[in-house]
C-alpha cells in the first residue's frame, strides 16, 4: 500500500511556526533584494555587474542635465513599456525616494495602459501593489477614478482632432473617436501627473518600444510643456542603457529633425 503524501498549506505552516514560538520571517527589504540581485549578477557576469556599478549607477544617474526625479520617471516608463517586471520593484522604490509621489506613480501606470497596452499596465500593478504595501501607501494617497480635469486647450485639440480625422477617419473611426474622447479630453487632463511628466512618460515609452512614428508629435509636446533640448537629449542618453542602443539610435534621427525644426 502506498503511503499518502501529506500536503500542508502555507497558512498552516505559518500557524505551526507560531505555535512552536518561531515568528514567520519578514519579506526581505528592497535594499536586501537589490544586494542579492547584484550578487547574482556577479556570479553570472562580473563584467555586467561592473558596468552596472561604474557606468549605469555610478555615472549615468549622476549626469547633470536631468534631475533624479525625471530619470526615475523615464526609467519606470521604459520598464513598464517593455514589461520588464524583474527590475520594477527596485526602480519603483527608487522613484518614490527621488520625489515621485505615489499618486504620480499610479498615474504613470494608468497612462501607459493606453500607450503600452493593458497587459503591461496590469503587470506593473502587481509589482506596485507590493511596493505600496511595503511603504504603507494607502488608497487615500492615490488618485480618484474620476477627478476634476485640467483645462483643455480647445483650439489646439480641435486642430489635432481635425488632422487625425482627415487622415484616419475613414480607416478606423472608432480609434479616432477614442483618441479624442478618452486620450486627449480625459487621460491627458488628469491632474495627478503634470503635462510635462506625461510627455516624458509617453516619449520614453515610444522610444522603449521602437514606435518612432509617434515620437515627433509627443517630443514637440514635451518641449512645449517645458522639457529643454538638453533634457530631451539626456533622456535619449539615459534610455540607451535601459532600452538598448538600437532603439535609441532609431529615435535619434527623429529627435534631430524635431530639434532642427523647432523655433530658436
Amino acid at each position: 500500500m502506498k503511503k499518502k503524501v501529506l500536503v500542508v498549506p502555507i497558512a498552516a505552516c505559518l500557524l505551526i511556526s507560531s505555535a512552536l514560538g518561531q515568528e514567520p520571517q519578514a519579506p526581505p527589504s528592497p535594499e536586501t533584494k537589490q544586494t542579492t540581485k547584484r550578487d547574482n549578477v556577479q556570479s553570472v557576469s562580473p563584467a555586467l555587474e561592473h558596468y552596472t556599478e561604474t557606468r549605469l549607477l555610478g555615472e549615468v544617474w549622476k549626469r547633470p542635465d536631468l534631475p533624479l526625479r525625471d530619470r526615475s520617471i523615464i526609467t519606470v516608463a521604459a520598464l513598464i513599456a517593455r514589461n520588464q517586471t524583474a527590475e520594477m520593484s527596485y526602480y519603483f522604490h527608487v522613484a518614490l525616494d527621488n520625489g515621485v509621489k505615489p499618486a504620480e506613480l499610479s498615474e504613470i501606470v494608468t497612462h501607459l495602459a493606453f500607450y503600452s497596452g493593458w497587459g503591461n499596465a496590469m503587470a506593473a500593478v502587481s509589482v506596485a501593489k507590493d511596493v505600496f504595501a511595503t511603504r504603507k501607501i494607502s488608497n487615500a494617497q492615490l488618485p480618484v477614478a474620476m477627478p476634476k480635469l485640467l483645462p483643455l486647450n480647445e483650439a489646439s485639440e480641435a486642430q489635432r482632432a481635425a488632422m487625425v480625422d482627415k487622415q484616419f477617419g475613414n480607416v478606423a473611426p472608432g480609434v479616432v473617436q477614442y483618441t479624442a474622447d478618452v486620450l486627449f479630453r480625459d487621460l491627458w487632463l488628469r491632474p495627478n501627473l503634470a503635462p510635462r511628466d506625461r510627455s516624458l512618460v509617453t516619449v520614453s515609452a515610444l522610444i522603449a518600444s521602437g514606435q518612432v512614428a509617434q515620437i515627433p508629435f509627443h517630443l514637440n509636446r514635451a518641449m512645449d510643456s517645458g522639457v529643454t533640448q538638453a533634457q530631451a537629449s539626456e533622456v535619449l542618453t539615459h534610455l540607451a542603457f535601459y532600452v538598448g542602443w538600437p532603439n535609441v539610435f532609431s529615435a535619434l534621427p527623429v529627435a534631430k529633425d524635431v530639434f532642427e525644426k523647432r523655433p530658436r
